[in-house]
């Protein structure tokens, strides 16, 4: 495997790092909501999967993703 090819780092950003992080809390509170039947709760925790997903294009849009003006590039 070649070792020029350009990463596009996937994933390396502050916005990736805080939507994924919202979005496995609210996992964590869906699945234990499930197994507890409390469906309102269920709910709540698919309406945080959204947030969490909405909170990280909003970050990318302000600079915070992968190549962003906020984003300071680190050597791997």
């Amino acid at each position: 495997m070649s070792t020029d090819h350009a990463d596009p780092g996937h994933g390396h950003s502050p916005a990736a790092w805080t939507s994924v992080t919202i979005m496995l809390i609210a996992f964590v509170i869906g699945t234990v909501a499930f197994f507890l039947d409390l469906q309102w709760l269920v709910w709540a925790s698919a309406g945080l999967l959204v947030i969490g997903a909405l909170v990280g294009w909003a970050l990318s849009r302000a600079g915070y993703g992968v190549g962003g003006s906020k984003v300071s590039e680190k050597a791997h």
